[in-house]
């Protein structure tokens, strides 16, 4: 027999803050004669112990914009099922919580300070959200002096100015190597990305700790700047690194190469194993269908809404959140030996 659970109610966030239900009440509906000190800690209050109704909604509304970049390459390449996930999970989250958001896809090249300024003020905003795009120094200073909140989403800052949230890449990098190691692999490649972003350097350390934990084991690292994917297909079939298994750093690299496969009529070595990283729709297109890592990309658009809603709060100091992942076995991970 199962029981419903309670859903809070304003007589809990008068408990909470020691308030009367009457002033909470006239906290959620913007009513004139309570302090903006109260109504902040009713609505922060509401937020946190799940409260909804359409006054809190409202009345967070009209304090709470924020704008959300997301690379326009980004969000229309092959990678776009990523993005996708993240600005639904932010969507939702925002609209439960009643926070304004506005994203904008916008061409790389036009991300500058003088742009954000102009986006922020046209948008009325005094929050963003920076989908992929690492911060630059001026735009760091710039946030800071004018009191911008600022969280990272699907980034990090190893300098720890902004909060941020990410799947957790470096052991998604090391449960993908350790998937191959236990297939019999002893001699695996890593295709990186040339340009190392925090998140994708953490899914290069992740793959370097899982060999550097089983000696018996060697890794080799090779870069999209000295190999194309196709050119690293070549190589691959020609036996030219000895290896028996590929851990890619993202699921389209993985899949150019096996479709590469059946563009050139090309064959791999017998039980050669590839795995990704993502699982993005694609990944379940393949035939057979890849083995990779799953990220959940909503709860990461979920958790970076309530980042910035602490932010906006003061609550906390900055945090770097990691989201979970799990391992989807696939069909391109074969066993040896």
């Amino acid at each position: 027999m199962s029981t419903a659970v309670r859903r809070p109610n304003q007589a809990d966030i008068a408990a909470e803050l020691g308030v009367s239900i009457s002033t909470v009440s006239r906290a959620l509906a913007n009513e004139a004669g309570i302090s903006e000190s109260v109504r902040l800690d009713v609505q922060r209050v509401a937020r946190a112990l799940g409260y909804r109704s359409k006054h809190l909604a409202a009345s967070v509304s009209l304090a709470r914009r924020a704008v959300a970049l997301v690379p326009l390459g980004s969000a229309t390449s092959g990678i776009s099922g990523f993005y996708v996930g993240i600005v639904e999970g932010m969507r939702a989250e925002a609209a439960n919580s009643g926070m304004h958001l506005d994203v904008r896809l916008i061409n790389e090249s036009m991300i500058t300070l003088d742009f954000i300024k102009q986006m922020l003020g046209q948008l009325q905003a005094d929050s963003i959200l920076l989908a992929g795009i690492d911060p630059w120094d001026d735009l760091t200073d710039w946030c800071k002096e004018a009191g911008i909140k600022v969280i990272l989403v699907n980034g990090v800052d190893p300098l720890m100015r902004f909060s941020s949230v990410a799947p957790a890449n470096f052991y998604g990098g090391y449960m993908a190597t350790k998937r191959l190691i236990d297939a019999g692999h002893r001699r695996i490649l890593h295709y990186t990305h040339g340009k190392l972003r925090p998140t994708i350097l953490q899914r290069k350390r992740g793959f370097e700790a899982a060999i550097a934990d089983n000696p018996d084991v060697e890794g080799i690292i090779v870069n999209s700047e000295d190999y194309s994917t196709s050119q690293l297909l070549h190589e691959i079939v020609a036996g030219t690194h000895g290896a028996t298994a590929l851990f890619s750093w993202n699921d389209i690299a993985a899949i150019e190469m096996i479709e590469g496969l059946h563009g050139e009529d090309l064959r791999l070595p017998p039980n050669f194993s590839i795995i990704g990283f993502d699982d993005l729709p694609l990944a379940s297109m393949t035939s057979p269908r890849l083995s990779t890592i799953r990220v959940d990309r909503e709860a990461m658009g979920r958790a970076a809404i309530r980042l910035l809603h602490e932010s906006m709060d003061e609550e906390t100091s900055v945090r770097h959140l990691q989201i979970g992942l799990s391992l989807v076995p696939g069909g391109t991970v074969y066993q040896v030996g």
